[in-house]
């Protein structure tokens, strides 16, 4: 019987929505299987594992970063913020809401990208530009809409945050 190689594993110490989470995991893990798999957050969505759709988007130290090809080592001393990190207390994030109150999901498997995409967006430039808005999100593919319920989405969200 052939001997199994031991991997050695690696200490990733992050915070996820403002839990810490201190866990030993093999290099290879990553970031989207770590945060679904170890912490139990299934908000962020696997959908191509190459970048291009977009539903694995996170936030890590407020940057919008595709969780899917990134290490769960490479994240070690990071805030992340996922899906599940943008309600409060009970309450829908203004973006969470415009995006219902807009018709901006559909199947709802790209939302979350969107959403973290789009929050990222605002918290950088609180009004923008239609232009901007569809740069923001270019990263983030959706099959089910045309994409004009999104940006109206998205334009909303940019008045809601200056009502909070």
């Amino acid at each position: 019987m052939p001997e199994t190689a031991t991997v050695e594993k690696i200490a990733v110490n992050v915070k996820v929505n403002g839990k810490p989470y201190a866990r030993q995991v093999e290099p290879r893990m990553l970031l989207v299987e770590f945060l679904r798999e170890t912490c139990d957050l299934t908000g962020t969505h696997v959908g191509c594992d190459t970048t291009y759709c977009g539903a694995c988007t996170v936030l890590m130290n407020g940057l919008a970063v595709k969780s899917c090809t990134m290490f769960a080592v490479q994240a070690d001393g990071s805030e992340i913020t996922t899906v599940e990190g943008l309600e409060r207390d009970g309450k829908l994030d203004p973006i969470q809401r415009a995006f219902g109150d807009s018709y901006g999901l559909q199947c709802g498997y790209c939302t979350p990208g969107l959403l973290l995409s789009t929050h990222q967006l605002l918290d950088q430039n609180p009004e923008p530009s239609e232009k901007e808005i569809r740069r923001a999100v270019a990263g983030n593919t959706c099959r089910c809409t045309g994409y004009m319920n999104i940006f109206k989405a998205i334009r909303r969200a940019a008045r809601n945050m200056k009502g909070v």
